[in-house]
């Protein structure tokens, strides 16, 4: 089962100079109980939000069934957004190795796909780099991520869509360190100036 959430959004990004050719910026947090995807468009230095959607496999017991189901979604969000590049999370390394085996396996899954659909350029990012990147903090839980990411896109998120925040921060720090390197969220006051400038939002 599929579910996302599109809406177009722009926000100004951090990075003094920024590409500017037009990009379309898949990121991907891969699971095989939970697979999440999210799209932005990239120009110069605007990012803005196009899309973002979980596949949820956890009902499906089959592990092949389940990779089938990855490569599917990902070849339909590809041929309806026609990505340019793909950022997606590495297997974090763990005490549970067949856990480390079936989040490299759904990776693999979703890359192949990308790649059959014309998307040439792939970027790994550790699990922490995104959180780093959007709240400056890489053990920050899904609710910051999705409440900065909601500031800096412009966007609200539903909670129904919690799972894809990490994906849709990966996409949103692929473009932070394409455009500017040393750009971030983080210069601009990260969780911290979020909590001072939204008390409300925290409960």
């Amino acid at each position: 089962m599929v579910t996302s959430r599109s809406r177009k959004s722009s926000v100004l990004t951090p990075a003094s100079t920024a590409l500017d050719k037009e990009r379309i910026i898949l990121g991907i947090d891969p699971g095989t109980r939970l697979l999440g995807f999210g799209v932005i468009r990239a120009v110069g230095k605007k990012a803005e939000y196009v899309d973002m959607g979980i596949l949820d496999l956890r009902k499906e017991e089959d592990a092949y069934t389940k990779l089938r189901a990855i490569h599917e979604c990902i070849s339909q969000v590809c041929r309806s957004y026609h990505p340019d590049e793909l950022a997606i999370e590495s297997p974090f390394y763990g005490k549970n190795a067949q856990v480390v085996l079936k989040r490299a396996r759904a990776q693999g899954a979703a890359i192949i796909a990308a790649h059959e659909a014309g998307v040439s350029s792939v970027t790994e990012y550790a699990p922490r780099k995104a959180k780093e990147a959007i709240v400056g903090n890489g053990a920050a839980s899904k609710e910051q991520v999705s409440l900065m990411l909601e500031k800096t896109l412009g966007v609200r998120l539903k909670a129904e869509h919690l799972d894809a925040t990490d994906a849709l921060a990966i996409a949103l720090c692929h473009h932070f360190e394409t455009s500017n390197p040393i750009a971030s969220v983080k210069g601009k006051g990260g969780w911290e100036q979020f909590l001072k400038d939204h008390p409300d939002r925290i409960k």
